[in-house]
């Protein structure tokens, strides 16, 4: 039986709140990964709700968390600077109230919850985060492939794992691969052989799409205990 995720409120600098669910892991926890949501969706979407269960269940706590914007029932996201704000509202939060947060913390999320992730890491290099889980990272916008998203990607200086389908419109493998090859070793590629911006494969088959997800969920928390194993814990602010 699915236990249900426990509430967390995260409180920003404005005074405005939003809400956190924090997913927790079947078992002793191997790590904490902060998802944040696509611009499109809030953390409650079967893609976010589904991907922290799948993660929860392979021994991983999983926050998930509502930009202000979708709390509060907005379409249209914030400016990049309260988006990240709110993000690092919600590391300080899970670091205060979920346990494996203090020691091991990942940070990403779908699409821009992942963009705004390592706009956040790059901007600190003390922020306590071991690494990023970046589920189709927005290279660019669909058609734009000349408006690139990936100058700040060098600055993050962590291990970062890229999840993305074959046929995604943000950005193929093909073109995140030489990106990637850039960044000293620290970004690993994981191809969704067939899926697009959301893993979604090009054909009907209920059976291969579960398995596709499945294997995204394993590849995720293998990746996370292959940089735990080799990281120190992340340093605990006083």
């Amino acid at each position: 039986m699915k236990s249900n995720p426990s509430e967390l409120k995260v409180s920003l600098e404005t005074g405005a709140r939003t809400t956190a669910l924090v997913y927790a892991a079947s078992g002793s926890s191997i790590a904490a990964l902060i998802l944040g949501h696509g611009a499109g969706t809030g953390h409650r979407s079967a893609f976010m709700v589904n991907m922290a269960r799948m993660l929860a269940a392979l021994g991983i706590d999983v926050v998930t968390f509502n930009f202000l914007y979708t709390e509060q029932k907005r379409r249209i996201p914030d400016r990049p600077p309260v988006l990240e704000a709110c993000y690092r509202a919600v590391i300080d939060t899970a670091r205060q109230s979920v346990e494996g947060a203090r020691a091991h913390l990942f940070i990403g999320g779908k699409s821009m919850g992942g963009r705004i992730a390592t706009q956040v890491a790059a901007a600190d290099a003390d922020l306590p985060v071991t690494g990023l889980v970046l589920l189709g990272y927005p290279l660019h916008p669909p058609g734009r492939p000349d408006q690139r998203r990936d100058k700040h990607l060098p600055s993050i200086g962590r291990p970062m794992l890229f999840v993305q389908g074959s046929r995604d419109a943000f950005g193929t493998p093909a073109e995140l691969t030489p990106v990637l090859a850039s960044l000293d070793q620290k970004a690993t590629l994981h191809v969704v052989d067939g899926g697009d911006h959301s893993f979604k494969l090009s054909r009907t088959d209920p059976a291969a799409q579960a398995a596709a997800l499945d294997d995204v969920a394993r590849t995720v928390v293998e990746w996370i205990q292959q940089v735990r194993s080799i990281t120190s814990p992340s340093r605990v602010r006083p």
